[in-house]
């Protein structure tokens, strides 16, 4: 079996995931090399050399790969603050290592601005109605407030309208109306909040859309995009949909591929315009995309369908839905991405289900260590074999015991045949995951959520004819 090193940069349980996939290659003799945001116990675990660089610095990181350059063939992001940063262009400037992500120019996540406007100029209908404002273009605060209220009117008041910074990290973050403000004076704070003040920061207002979300990812190698089986994302914090967003308490993935809410025509067209905008930025930028540069999250409304955002690395948990079920060896599909010949993509027809197991406090931060026990949780994933995974992510391994941080603690995944099959191990091995302040949804690819989205997809379609 042929050796190969691996740079893996680690954020959370989607990074552990990999590190799974990559260390169950059939093919090759791994040996990671591991970069974390803090000391992961699985990652500490299997990895061939280890180091906690806790900002994700990518000059830092770039030192750590430096150090083992000619043991590592290639290297991996999943987070996207190092891909933002321009860490594939750091590395590859600085050492021989080819990264599988794409380049600062081309992580588009960077900016919601340069998404709307790359949009509007490829595939002007997938953008819900927008428009973006610049502050400091204006000749005063009473001409950029007069200018909002004009265009929120235009959107049909505060409850149909999504107020986005352009760069993360900026406020609040988004506004959604009707939920994080009900007047027009706590969305204009809310505005001030997310312009921050700074020069050239943009901030843009754009209709709120109606419809089933969904997650689009695309892995590319340059030159083709592979469509990967559709996912759906539970954002909110607590059942039945109630709660601040979050970073994703779950998800699923159908047997067959295809959403139980979505028409096989609704994915095709869905194809057709991923494939349409793929097409056009190819040619400008060809290689600089390889990796996941397309994670789409996609609002079905029955009438078309609308991208809500863009990123340029794999969901979480999204991602974690799918590689375990890899039929092709993730390290071979790695290579064939710098390579630049990756044609298709195997993954099992099987119903994954993850389910997040977060501190009470989530999504919500402090700087509480609560001590969490796995024991029970990899008992029964032993027992239950191939049909259950355990992805540590904002966890932390300190003097041989486990601490649960202020985010997402762990991922459990269930896998089976049907949805409800592989929802009910997952439920079960969250609920295997001890310690105290610690909370899961119970309610990821319920029977009763999939026929509410069914419905609801059948009311759009309906109101449309």
């Amino acid at each position: 079996m042929e050796s190969i090193g691996i740079l893996l940069v680690s954020y959370g349980s989607r990074e552990v995931a990999m590190a799974d996939a990559f260390i169950n290659s059939d093919q090759y003799g791994v040996e990671l090399y591991i970069i974390d945001r803090q000391n992961n116990p699985f990652n500490s675990k299997i990895a061939k050399e280890y180091a906690v660089v806790s900002d994700l610095d990518i000059e830092k990181i770039c030192n750590f790969a430096k150090k083992f350059e000619n043991r590592i063939s290639f290297g991996i992001v999943g987070s996207e603050k190092p891909i933002i940063d321009g860490i594939r262009d750091l590395i590859e400037k600085e050492t021989k290592i080819k990264m599988v992500c794409p380049t600062k120019e081309c992580a588009i996540e960077g900016s919601k601005v340069a998404q709307r406007l790359l949009f509007q100029r490829i595939a002007p209908k997938v953008n819900p109605r927008f428009k973006v404002f610049n502050p400091i273009s204006y000749g005063s605060s009473s001409e950029l407030l007069n200018d909002i209220k004009d265009w929120i009117s235009d959107l049909n008041g505060i409850e149909n309208c999504v107020i986005k910074p352009d760069t993360p990290g900026f406020g609040k973050g988004v506004g959604v109306g009707g939920e994080h403000f009900n007047t027009f004076e706590q969305a204009y704070n809310h505005f001030l909040s997310i312009y921050g003040g700074e020069k050239n920061n943009c901030v843009i207002i754009e209709e709120r859309i109606d419809g089933e979300e969904s997650s689009y990812q695309g892995i590319c190698d340059g030159r083709h995009l592979i469509h990967l089986p559709e996912t759906r994302d539970y954002k909110r914090a607590y059942d039945n949909d109630e709660g601040p967003n979050t970073g994703g308490m779950g998800s699923y993935k159908a047997e067959s591929g295809l959403l139980p809410f979505m028409s096989e025509t609704e994915r095709k067209n869905e194809i057709e315009i991923e494939n349409e905008i793929f097409n056009s930025v190819i040619k400008e930028k060809g290689d600089g995309y390889r990796g996941f540069p397309f994670y789409d999250a996609i609002m079905h409304t029955g009438k078309g369908l609308k991208i809500l955002e863009r990123n340029s690395r794999p969901g979480d948990p999204e991602i974690i839905n799918l590689l375990p079920i890899l039929k092709d060896d993730f390290v071979e599909i790695c290579l064939k991405i710098i390579e630049g010949n990756l044609s298709n993509i195997k993954i099992d027809k099987k119903s994954t289900v993850v389910t997040y197991v977060v501190p009470d406090i989530y999504p919500e931060k402090d700087n509480k260590m609560r001590r969490v026990h796995l024991e029970d949780a990899y008992k029964l994933k032993d027992e239950c074999k191939d049909s259950m995974r355990i992805y540590t992510a904002s966890i932390e391994l300190r003097n041989g015991k486990t601490f649960a941080l202020s985010s997402r603690t762990v991922a459990i995944v269930g896998i089976a045949e049907s949805i409800n099959s592989a929802r009910k191990i997952s439920i079960k091995g969250a609920s295997s995951v001890k310690g105290k302040e610690l909370r899961f949804r119970t309610d990821i690819a319920s029977e009763q959520h999939i026929a509410k989205s069914i419905s609801h997809m059948k009311r759009l379609r309906n109101s449309n004819d």
